[in-house]
């Protein structure tokens, strides 16, 4: 997959094929609508493209609103690429760039620049200043400018549609079987192996702290999943712990850590990435040491059987 930063990198051609949004998580819906890109622009022999903004708008255009994001703008490159885009343009978003029009927007960046003959855009997706632009404002344009425009409708789940909302709300809520139907994965995260307090490894049970590649980025709510973590390229059962150790401390920061099985080598300041696989129970404060040591092996038991049952 081709990447651009700068609508000035893109050489146009008047056979492009291209979606836009923000695409955060990259959930069912959002492949529903990629699929069509690549599936019609496979058709007519032209390219796939895809227009994201970096970052979040609605972080840029709601000043005391602070977004969490389900997917980083590497994560989201990386699974573009797997879905079969052929090239992304990544629009820096400003507040000086999202004053402009809707119409604006699509003859400069999307005819002009790309040369699009196809435009596709989610049933619910707005651009331009004021969110003004809407699906109907494509169909309208197409008809000036020569292109033709296709509205792809909701995907629903159990009658339900998927949307970023429903999965950011899934998360926080603990339901984490939920959020990753929604998503057609995994949820996950990566980010860098750091040095602990070393409290883990005094309890027999030694951890990965792990400090986020992007600080905006989601973590479900506090508690113990089973995970992935995949380190050097090989991947690895473990057990995550999403908290504050109430059990040791009466505040602090939420701490990733992961306890991985059967592993002991080191690797601090390695890059990894964690994907969720279950979630076990929500944290807890114990009374004393052993009574989390306790609880800790029960779980380590209870993540065993979650691989048994998977990997059957």
């Amino acid at each position: 997959m081709h990447v651009f930063y700068d609508l000035a990198e893109v050489q146009k051609n008047n056979k492009t094929v291209v979606t836009l949004g923000t695409f955060d998580g990259l959930h069912l819906g959002h492949q529903k609508i990629i699929k069509t890109v690549v599936d019609k622009a496979s058709g007519n022999g032209g390219r796939s493209f895809l227009i994201t903004f970096e970052p979040h708008p609605r972080n840029i255009i709601s000043k005391d609103y602070k977004l969490e994001l389900l997917t980083t703008i590497n994560e989201k490159t990386e699974l573009l690429n797997k879905l079969g885009v052929e090239n992304l343009l990544v629009i820096n978003f400003t507040k000086e760039f999202s004053q402009l029009s809707p119409e604006q927007f699509i003859k400069n960046y999307l005819v002009d620049g790309l040369g699009a003959s196809s435009i596709i855009i989610g049933y619910d997706h707005h651009f331009g200043k004021g969110r003004g632009g809407d699906a109907a404002t494509i169909k309208e344009l197409g008809s000036e400018y020569h292109f033709d425009a296709t509205t792809v409708e909701p995907f629903k789940l159990d009658d339900e549609i998927v949307s970023s909302t429903k999965i950011r709300s899934a998360l926080k809520d603990g339901n984490l079987a939920g959020a990753n139907k929604m998503l057609g994965r995994y949820y996950s995260f990566s980010g860098t192996v750091v040095s602990g307090d070393k409290r883990g490894r005094q309890l027999g049970f030694p951890t990965a702290n792990i400090k986020l590649d992007e600080e905006k980025k989601l973590l479900p709510s506090l508690g113990i999943y089973l995970v992935e973590f995949i380190v050097d390229a090989q991947k690895h059962f473990g057990l995550l712990s999403i908290g504050k150790r109430p059990t040791f401390y009466n505040s602090g920061s939420v701490v990733p850590e992961v306890y991985i099985y059967d592993f002991n080598a080191d690797i601090y300041g390695k890059h990894v990435t964690v994907n969720m696989v279950a979630r076990i129970r929500g944290e807890e404060k114990y009374s004393s040491p052993e009574k989390l040591i306790e609880q800790m092996n029960i779980d380590k038991k209870n993540g065993l059987l979650i691989i048994k049952k998977i990997s059957s």
